[in-house]
């Protein structure tokens, strides 16, 4: 039952199994509908993601701004005078 005879009998029986296969009149639109909402779902997590992210690194940047001690920047007090660079001429 080997050879040439199982495979004669095994394409018969697909032949017939797909003779009875028939697909829903508007499986088309339906797989499209659901396509379509899986996109839109897809795209939806995505702008999320990205909002999330997006809103973590300006909370991380404003806390690291605000965490640097006083008195660190390189403007000048207003109280004070710039420091000389050059020694004066004269």
């Amino acid at each position: 039952m080997t050879g040439p005879d199982t495979e004669r009998r095994l394409a018969e029986a697909m032949t017939a199994l797909a003779g009875q296969v028939h697909p829903a009149p508007d499986a088309y639109r339906t797989a499209r509908v659901q396509w379509r909402r899986r996109e839109r779902r897809r795209r939806l997590v995505l702008a999320l993601l990205v909002a999330v992210v997006f809103a973590l690194a300006v909370l991380a940047g404003l806390w690291v701004l605000n965490s640097a001690p006083t008195g660190s920047g390189t403007a000048p007090e207003p109280d004070r005078p710039p420091a000389a660079t050059a020694p004066p001429r004269g």
